[in-house]
C-alpha cells in the first residue's frame, strides 16, 4: 500500500487512545484545565462510572468564543510560554484533551470568560464540529462529556464495571485535590455526593479528609531543602502501614506521578522498618527546577524523569530516615485502640462469675508477693505499689503472661511488651551499629562472572568493596569476585551482580546488595533474639524496656510490627464505666 496521510478524525481516535484509557483519564484532564484556568472550586459529576456521563464544572477564568474554537483542535494550547518544554509551569501543556475526547464521545462545551456578559456553546460529537452558540452561563466553565468511547466501540468493550471505574476516578480526583489543598473539590456520582473538600490553607487538613483520621493522627511532617531540592509532606509511622502501595501518594512539582525511582527510594528508607510485603502511607511533594526533570516522556503524564536521578534519590532517602529517627520509640495509635477494643463486652452479654486466671498464666513481680491472682477478686484489693518519682517511659515490669508478654505500670498507662519482637529490634540496631567493620570471607576460589554491560558495576568497586564485595575486571566482559560479605553466607553472585547492574543503570544506586545485607541482618537478629516462651526474671524484664527506651526505632520490629501496646488509664476507666 501507498504511504497516505490519515483522516483527522482517525488522527484524533489515535490520540484518544493514548490520552484516555477510561473515565477516570479524561477526568483528570478536564479537571486539570480547570487547575491551570485559575479554578478555585471544582464539581465533577459522573453517571455510570463516567461512561454515560462525565461533567466538569469550574469558576476560572473561562474561554473567549475564538479560544473555545481553537481549544478543540489538536496541538492547540496557551499553556507553553516561547515554546519551551522544559519550563512547564501547567498540569496540561500538550493540547490533545479536548479533541481527544470530542472524537471518541458527544462533547459539550459552555464558557463565559471572566469580566464578560455572554456565555457560548460548543457540542462536538465523534469529531465533528458544530457550530458555536450562544448560551446563559456564569463565569468559568461547564464540560459534559456524554457516551463516552460511542465513536470507538472496540475500546468501550474494554471498560470495567461502573463500580470499578469510578474508584479510578475517585483516586485521580484525590490525588489531584491533595497538590491543591485551597481548592474545593465535590464529585458526585449517580446523584450521590462521595465527598466535598473544602479549601484549606492546611495541606495537613486536606489529607486527613482523604486518607483519614488514623493517619493524620499518626502521620509524621517532613520539611527538608537541600540547595535546590524541597521536599515536604507526610508519612506515617512504621507500624500503620497497609497490604499494598495504593495509599502512597506522590508528587513532583504540583503534578500527581507513578515513578519507580521515587516507590524504590521508599522502600529503601523504610527497609529496616517493614517487612518487603508491607507498605507505608505517605503524601510527599518533591518541588525542583522544572529544567531538572522532564513531564513530557508519556501521553498521560503520569511519568517523569530526572536530570540527576541519584541526587534526587539520595535526597529523599536521607529526608524520610532523618523523620522516621525523630519518632524512634513511638506505635501508632490505631495498635492501642485495636487492643481496647479487643476488652470491650459484646453488646448483649449476660452477667457472670468472675473469671479463673490460672496463676500459670502470669508471673508475679517478687516471689514474696505471689498470692494467687483469683484470691484478690474477691477479697479487699492490696494497696498499690508506690512509684518511684521519675517512672521510666515504659514503666517497671509487673508480670510476665504466658512466658512472651511483659506487662509493665507507669504512672498513667499499662504497657504490654512484646518479648521477641522488642528484643529482635534491640539486636538488629546492635548489629547495625557494627556494619561498618564488615566481616570479610575470601573465597578458596575467585568466582568469574560474565556480564553483557560489566562497567556500571566495576565502576563502583570502591563502594561495594565498602560492603565488603571485592570485585576486580576479568577480561573484556568479566568480574572477578575474591571476596564477599560473611554475612551473605551461600548466595548466587551471578544473580546478584546482575541485580547490582540493573538498580545502578536505573537509580545510580546499588540497592540490592544493601537490601540483601539488612535481610541478613534482620534474620541474625531473629534468631538471636529472646524466643516467645522463655521465662524472664523481674530484672531480665526491666532491663529489657531500658534498652527499649535507649534504642532507636525500637517502637517497631523489623517487619513493622509493633513492640508495645500502651494501654492509657483514661481509656481503661472508660472501658470500666468509671469515666
Amino acid at each position: 500500500m501507498k504511504i497516505r496521510k490519515l483522516e483527522p478524525h482517525l488522527i484524533n481516535q489515535i490520540a484518544a487512545g493514548e490520552v484516555i484509557e477510561r473515565p477516570a483519564s479524561a477526568i483528570k484532564e478536564l479537571v486539570e484545565n480547570a487547575l491551570d484556568a485559575g479554578a478555585t472550586s471544582i464539581t465533577v459529576t459522573l453517571r455510570d462510572g463516567g461512561r454515560s456521563l462525565i461533567a466538569v464544572t469550574d469558576n476560572g477564568m473561562g474561554m473567549t468564543p475564538e479560544e473555545l474554537e481553537l481549544g478543540v483542535e489538536r496541538h492547540a494550547t496557551s499553556k507553553l510560554p516561547e515554546n519551551d518544554l522544559f519550563n512547564i509551569q501547567t498540569l496540561g501543556f500538550r493540547g490533545e484533551a479536548l479533541p481527544s475526547i470530542g472524537a471518541v464521545s458527544r462533547l459539550h462545551l459552555t464558557t463565559r470568560p471572566q469580566g464578560s456578559d455572554e456565555a457560548w456553546m460548543l457540542k462536538v460529537e465523534g469529531g465533528n464540529k458544530l457550530p458555536l452558540m450562544p448560551a446563559s452561563h456564569p463565569h468559568g466553565t461547564h464540560i459534559e462529556v456524554k457516551d463516552l468511547f460511542y465513536a470507538t466501540p472496540a475500546r468501550l468493550k474494554f471498560l470495567k464495571n461502573p463500580t470499578t471505574e469510578l474508584s479510578h476516578a475517585v483516586d485521580f480526583l484525590n490525588r489531584l485535590a491533595m497538590s491543591q489543598p485551597a481548592v474545593s473539590f465535590k464529585l458526585i456520582a449517580d446523584e450521590r455526593t462521595l465527598f466535598d473538600y473544602r479549601a484549606t490553607e492546611s495541606l495537613h487538613t486536606r489529607l486527613e479528609h482523604i486518607m483519614g483520621k488514623d493517619f493524620a493522627t499518626n502521620a509524621l511532617s517532613l520539611d527538608m531543602t537541600r540547595d535546590e531540592i524541597h521536599l515536604k509532606g507526610f508519612i506515617s509511622l512504621p507500624t500503620l502501614n497497609r497490604a499494598n502501595a495504593l495509599h502512597q501518594y506522590l508528587f513532583v512539582n504540583g503534578r500527581p506521578v507513578k515513578d519507580k525511582l521515587l516507590v524504590g527510594s521508599v522502600r529503601a528508607a523504610y527497609q529496616d522498618f517493614l517487612a518487603s510485603n508491607r507498605y507505608p502511607l505517605l503524601a510527599l511533594f518533591l518541588e525542583l527546577p522544572r529544567e531538572d526533570v522532564d513531564v513530557n516522556v508519556h501521553p498521560a503524564k503520569t511519568e517523569v524523569r530526572f536530570r540527576d536521578s541519584g541526587r534526587i534519590r539520595g535526597t529523599l532517602v536521607s529526608a524520610l530516615k532523618q523523620t522516621l529517627s525523630l519518632s524512634t520509640q513511638k506505635t501508632a495509635t490505631p495498635v492501642s485502640f485495636q487492643a481496647l477494643n479487643a476488652f470491650r463486652p459484646e453488646p448483649v452479654r449476660q452477667p457472670s462469675l468472675a473469671p479463673y486466671i490460672p496463676r500459670s498464666s502470669y508471673r508475679p513481680l517478687t516471689q514474696t508477693s505471689a498470692a494467687p491472682m483469683v484470691a484478690s477478686l474477691c477479697e479487699t484489693p492490696p494497696e498499690p505499689l508506690s512509684m518511684p518519682l521519675e517512672t521510666p517511659r515504659l514503666g517497671f515490669a509487673k508480670a510476665q503472661l504466658h512466658e512472651t508478654y511483659i506487662i509493665a505500670q507507669t504512672e498513667e498507662s499499662l504497657i504490654i511488651v512484646d518479648q521477641h519482637a522488642a528484643h529482635e529490634r534491640l539486636v538488629y540496631e546492635r548489629l547495625k551499629a557494627e556494619r561498618g567493620h564488615v566481616q570479610r570471607q575470601i573465597l578458596l576460589i575467585p568466582e568469574v562472572v560474565e556480564m553483557d554491560h560489566p562497567d556500571s558495576v566495576l565502576a563502583l568497586t570502591e563502594d561495594l568493596q565498602a560492603f565488603g564485595l571485592l570485585i576486580e575486571p576479568f577480561g573484556e566482559r568479566g568480574i572477578l569476585i575474591r571476596e564477599i560479605p560473611a554475612l551473605l553466607g551461600e548466595i548466587n553472585l551471578k544473580a546478584l551482580l546482575q541485580d547490582l547492574a540493573d538498580e545502578i543503570n536505573e537509580l545510580g544506586s546499588p540497592l540490592s546488595l544493601k537490601e540483601r545485607l539488612a535481610e541478613i541482618l534482620a534474620t541474625c537478629a531473629c534468631h538471636n533474639s529472646v524466643r516467645a516462651g522463655r521465662k524472664l526474671s523481674v530484672d531480665e524484664m526491666n532491663a529489657l524496656l531500658r534498652q527499649m527506651e535507649n534504642t532507636a526505632h525500637s517502637g517497631q520490629c523489623n517487619h513493622g510490627r509493633p513492640t508495645y501496646v500502651e494501654l492509657q488509664l483514661s481509656d481503661m476507666e472508660s472501658l470500666f464505666g468509671r469515666r
